[in-house]
């Protein structure tokens, strides 16, 4: 399965200042696998070290001795194959569960910097590893569930995504693309972009509606998995109130009809529990384990933007679409009509704020004024682009109205149904399947 973040990898291989990489991610977002795709295609050999299924015989070997020659010894004697420094790739895999491990990259960037190491663990199992953690000895790539270009390019029509490519580029796209690229992004708010659901579907699509539901199962499951992870983690009490944080976030999410998502309530979400203090650990968790996104509201749209948000007001996104139409039972040829009611736009902000995080904003914001909502502001090299989410072609925008007036941007965003116009000044249309492109295509508009 072809990702984006393959050609950083490879750029991570021929850096000259090379330390050993951690690849964070979610469980599940593909890791491993583009890892071992790394060692299979620019490396001589690949010898991968999976903490997991072989913690019993591995651990042993870095409580022992953390010198990368004794290190290096003792794991080729374990793979039965000699690891070459400077030739070979060495992979630690779910290294979150041997503490010793992560401590080792630091002796590696130290003492071994011609072995290319490269470690995959959770956001949250990294985070939580107590261990000395090897601070400034180390780098990090963050993955994401495929993002809707990416879900394009493996979908295997080749015309169609060189199309979605240079449409981008040229500012327009025809009726026949537009109402292409549209279908495909409607099976994608159905599948989502977990790599092994995508994979499956993708291999079902010829029997579109059996793929469809065969993602609903393998979605239902994972999130099965991830409610275990909570109490593996968490513990009992913990996991409980994780787990009612997690299951209401969907609910929230569609409880505004036909409006932009409001901030996240704490009432009634755990019995007992009233106020962010009281929630602020489980939903610090759950951003930890890269399961949901926190888009802080600003009070005044200025830079920087975090001076103008309090700790207590903001938005909360399930990390996956896929999934989120999962945790609300949402049938899959409900999502394919687009027949699921005024809430939908909730789902397209979802969406949205999924596609910018992949896209490299780690940090999203959203404002809000009086009665004047913008569901996301972007620092664009200095300038703040708003941008309003309108999840079809209709499109009355009477917050973004309000914003142009008082803050005089010289671009601002709508993304919706409609198809792309980028020659209109200040407001651009961007369709919701340009989301992940945005921010690139709107540092080349601002320097023309």
């Amino acid at each position: 399965m072809k990702r984006s973040i393959y050609r950083e990898l490879v750029a991570w291989k021929e850096g000259k200042d090379r330390v050993p990489l951690i690849l964070r991610g979610a469980r599940q977002v593909g890791k491993s696998y583009i890892l071992r795709e790394l060692g299979k295609n620019e490396f001589a050999k690949c010898h991968h070290f999976d903490f997991e299924k072989n913690k019993r015989e591995l651990l042993p070997l870095f409580r022992e001795n953390l010198s990368p020659d004794r290190l290096i010894a003792n794991l080729s004697l374990f793979a039965r194959v000699q690891i070459e420094a400077g030739k070979d790739l060495v992979i630690f895999d779910e290294i979150q569960n041997c503490p010793e491990a992560l401590t080792s990259l630091k002796y590696f960037s130290e003492d071994m910097p011609s072995m290319f190491v490269c470690a995959a663990g959770s956001f949250l199992g990294v985070s939580l590893s107590g261990t000395s953690f090897p601070v400034g000895k180390v780098c990090y790539l963050d993955l994401y569930p495929l993002s809707f270009e990416e879900f394009l390019v493996n979908m295997g029509d080749e015309t169609l995504f060189k199309e979605f490519q240079e449409s981008l580029l040229l500012g327009r796209v025809s009726s026949l693309l537009h109402s292409r690229l549209w279908d495909c992004l409607k099976e994608y708010y159905v599948v989502g972009g977990m790599p092994r659901i995508v994979s499956i579907y993708f291999s079902l699509r010829d029997r579109k509606a059996e793929g469809m539901h065969r993602a609903r199962r393998l979605q239902a499951e994972l999130l099965d998995t991830y409610r275990g992870d909570f109490s593996k983690h968490a513990g009992k009490l913990n996991a409980l109130h994780i787990g009612s944080v997690f299951e209401n976030i969907p609910i929230q999410l569609t409880s505004y009809v036909d409006e932009s998502v409001q901030r996240y309530r704490f009432r009634d979400v755990v019995p007992g529990k009233r106020g962010y203090a009281s929630l602020a650990g489980p939903i610090d968790w759950l951003l930890g384990a890269g399961l949901v996104y926190k888009v802080p509201i600003c009070e005044k749209s200025q830079l920087p933007f975090k001076s103008f948000t309090k700790a207590n007001i903001f938005k909360l996104y399930v990390f996956d679409v896929g999934l989120l139409g999962c945790m609300l039972d949402l049938d899959p040829h409900t999502l394919m009509a687009q027949d699921y009611g005024l809430i939908k736009g909730f789902f397209a902000e979802n969406f949205v704020a999924s596609e910018l995080t992949a896209s490299g904003e780690k940090s999203l914001y959203s404002w809000s004024e009086r009665e004047s909502e913008i569901e996301f502001l972007l620092d664009i090299d200095g300038a703040i682009d708003p941008v309003e989410v309108k999840s079809g072609i209709r499109t009355k925008a009477q917050s973004l109205r309000q914003y142009l007036i008082k803050y005089k941007p010289e671009l601002a965003v709508m993304v919706s149904g409609k198809p792309l116009d980028l020659a209109k000044r200040p407001v651009l249309t961007c369709p919701l399947y340009y989301s992940g492109k945005l921010v690139h295509r709107l540092r080349n508009l601002a320097v023309t």
